[in-house]
This record gives C-alpha cells, sequence and structure tokens, in this order.
C-alpha cells in the first residue's frame, strides 16, 4: 500500500467532546529518543510533527513527563507547531511525574494535579488544554483526582476529560463526577484483548472514544514496532502489500467507529506509512483471521458488558 497522496482524514473522523478528531493521530512518546536509547535527533523530530499536520494529523497525544536528558516532547510539539492550527487537538495526561534527573516520583495526590496541568500548559504554550487524561497509577478510587480535574475544567484550564489505564468500575466513578470524552488503555490486536475487548464496546456504547496504547509496541515494546508477528499478521501484510505494523493499526481502527490510533515514531518514513494505515481497508475474511489466529486463551467470548 502506497502511502503517497494519503492523509490522515482517510481513517474517518470522530468527537472528543466537542472537537473533532481524524481517527489517525500521532503519539509524541518516541520523539524523545530513538529506538536504541540516544537522544532524538531535534530537527528530525520537528519535521515529523510539520509533516503529520501537513498530512491531515489533528490530534496529538503527549505528557510532560515525555523526556529525555535532551528532548522534552511537549516542547518539541511547542517548537515545530506554535502557533498551534485552529483544528489540532493536544491530548495530555497527568498523575504520573517524574523529577529532573527522570526518576518517577510517587503518585500525584488531587492537590498536586493543578501543578502538572500548569506545567503541560507552561512547555505547550497554551492557555488551556485540548483534553487531559488522567493516568491511573493503582488507585482504587479516582473520584477525588478527578473531581480535582473537573474543578480545574470549570476554572477553565482544560476543556475536556478523559481517563487512561481504567476499568469499566473507574469510568463509571468518573463519569458520575463530569463527561469523559476518551479512555487510553493498552490493546491490541494480540495483547490485552481479553481484558479489553468487551470495555472497547462498552465504550462506543457510551459514545466515548476508545484510544488504545502500544496498539503496534504491545508491552515492553515502547522503543519500536514488534519483530515476532504472527502468522497472520504477516499474511493479510503480504495480501494487501503492507507492512505488519499497518495490519495492526488497521485492525486496532475496525474495532468500532469510535477507536482511534495514536501510532507514534521519529522518522519520517514511518509516519507516512503510519498515516497511509488509516486508509486500509481490511475485509471480514482479514479480521476473522486475525482474530481466530489470536483467540482468547482463556475461551472468552468477548460479549459487550451492559452500560446499567
Amino acid at each position: 500500500m502506497t502511502s503517497h497522496g494519503v492523509v490522515a482524514a482517510g481513517s474517518g473522523t470522530w468527537t472528543l467532546g466537542d472537537l473533532t478528531v481524524n481517527r489517525i493521530g500521532f503519539g509524541a512518546m518516541r520523539l524523545t529518543a530513538d529506538a536504541d536509547g540516544s537522544p532524538s535527533d531535534r530537527d528530525r523530530v520537528i519535521a515529523v510533527l510539520r509533516r503529520a499536520v501537513d498530512l491531515g494529523v489533528n490530534h496529538i497525544d503527549t505528557a510532560a513527563f515525555y523526556f529525555s536528558a535532551l528532548r522534552s516532547a511537549n516542547e518539541l510539539i511547542n517548537r515545530a507547531l506554535s502557533p498551534y492550527p485552529e483544528e489540532l487537538v493536544v491530548t495530555t495526561k497527568v498523575g504520573p511525574g517524574r523529577d529532573p534527573s527522570g526518576e518517577w516520583l510517587p503518585p500525584a495526590r488531587p492537590e498536586q494535579l493543578r501543578g502538572q496541568v500548569e506545567e503541560n500548559l507552561r512547555q505547550l504554550g497554551r492557555d488551556h488544554l485540548d483534553v487531559v487524561n488522567l493516568r491511573r497509577q493503582g488507585w482504587d478510587s479516582i473520584a477525588d483526582h478527578f473531581g480535582a480535574l473537573a474543578e480545574l475544567r470549570d476554572a477553565g484550564l482544560i476543556r475536556h476529560l478523559g481517563l487512561s489505564n481504567v476499568s469499566v468500575d473507574h469510568l463509571r466513578q468518573a463519569q458520575a463526577i463530569a463527561p469523559v470524552v476518551c479512555v487510553q488503555n493498552s490493546y491490541g490486536v494480540d495483547y490485552q484483548r481479553n481484558e479489553q475487548d468487551d470495555f472497547v464496546r462498552l465504550c462506543g456504547d457510551l459514545g466515548v472514544a476508545f484510544v488504545p496504547f502500544f496498539a503496534i509496541a504491545a508491552a515492553g515494546r515502547k522503543a519500536g514496532s514488534r519483530r515476532d508477528d504472527s502468522e497472520a499478521i504477516r499474511a493479510v501484510a503480504h495480501a494487501h502489500g503492507v507492512t505488519p505494523a499497518q495490519v495492526r493499526i488497521a485492525w486496532t481502527l475496525h474495532r468500532g467507529p469510535h477507536v482511534l490510533a495514536i501510532p507514534g515514531t521519529g522518522n519520517p518514513e514511518h509516519l507516512a506509512e503510519n498515516v497511509a494505515a488509516g486508509a486500509l481497508r481490511l475485509s471480514a475474511e482479514d479480521m476473522s483471521l486475525l482474530d481466530t489466529a489470536h483467540a482468547y486463551p482463556d475461551g472468552l467470548t468477548g460479549r459487550a458488558p451492559t452500560a446499567s
């Protein structure tokens, strides 16, 4: 599948509250370092960000804790894209935090979330944040943390709220406090299927976007795509003349119109391939092959839970 002439609009659109985004977006986590851990080339990744927007990407996922010794994803986004296009939606996350040396800090308390929001605002050069996801860090209840973000939304610092690393119960806790526009959990064709398929369907029933991370790389593969793609993934890729990574992205988008993709890269060629994958149409036979090859190990059927 050629990437020539393909733009992000080929993936279709979804709305995050009142913000319309193309379903193929861009994740900023890999902007700060190359696969071998060395600092990324600043000019190259700035060019990748600008090219992403040129290709129609209008949803970028980031966080203040995406940084290395020499690079900050938020500040790279600011440098590359400010003044921001009116249609660009920047989603960020709060909850985790790192000190200047990169060491992880204890999970934020509710009263510390304002400082994290303000740090994202400063780094991005914004007067408000389009979407802020509360990333859960082991809390059984997220009510106090989400309530703190709801207050910041009411104060005008945040436009819309989302969740990350959560369960159905956490979603319900949050919805009792303020609207939730998206859920960001780990999910992919061969990763977290038996844990997340029902949740994906429920989000669709509720009109909440589901935004998988590690859809290409899966767990422990932050540096890049997997090298152990199954025979089924390779067969579908060969049939369409695409890469296994493109099949993974396309499979994700085929899970429902509310499912978004945020593949990240610092490589301009991979960027073009990722965007092109948004227009890849898998047949029912393709989907059946992929789903059969990655059937639930415990025999679960993936029935949707009730929305009550």
